[in-house]
């Protein structure tokens, strides 16, 4: 019981790194919300399930296991955004050392995103029959 309770904890705590991760260009989003998964599928089946069905998470999981790829247009937002927040930050902070750093880690990134294997159908439909089959299944 005491181990459940600390991995639905732990769980929640991985999906709050991963909502900062959105807002924060350093701090990744898609392994914290895997992790929460795993955490969630060891503890509370219903709470990976409603993790699983979330319009937001739930088909980057799907990809990820399925090992199906990422959509391209996920993959130019998510690249969109990674260089506005870090544009962003690097304005803010206006120091010589983190903007480096910034850049670095922008960079890493970018080929990060764009060496993931890249699926055969647009983010729009997948997203949208993957909604209506969760929807089907309540």
């Amino acid at each position: 019981m005491l181990k459940r309770c600390i991995l639905i904890v732990l769980g929640f705590l991985s999906l709050l790194c991963a909502a900062v991760g959105i807002v924060l260009p350093i701090l990744p989003t898609t392994p914290f919300v895997l992790l929460a998964a795993i955490l969630f599928s060891s503890s509370n089946p219903k709470l990976a399930k409603r993790l699983e069905q979330n319009r937001v998470f739930g088909p980057y999981i799907t990809h990820y296991r399925n090992k199906t790829g990422v959509p391209l247009s996920v993959k130019k937002e998510g690249l969109a955004w990674l260089w506005l927040s870090l544009c962003i930050s690097a304005f803010i902070v206006r120091e010589l050392r983190t903007t480096i750093i910034l850049l670095v880690v922008g960079i890493l990134v970018s080929l990060h995103i764009l060496l993931l294997k890249k699926s055969s159908a647009p983010a729009a439909s997948r997203n949208s029959h993957q909604y209506s089959n969760t929807q089907d299944q309540q």
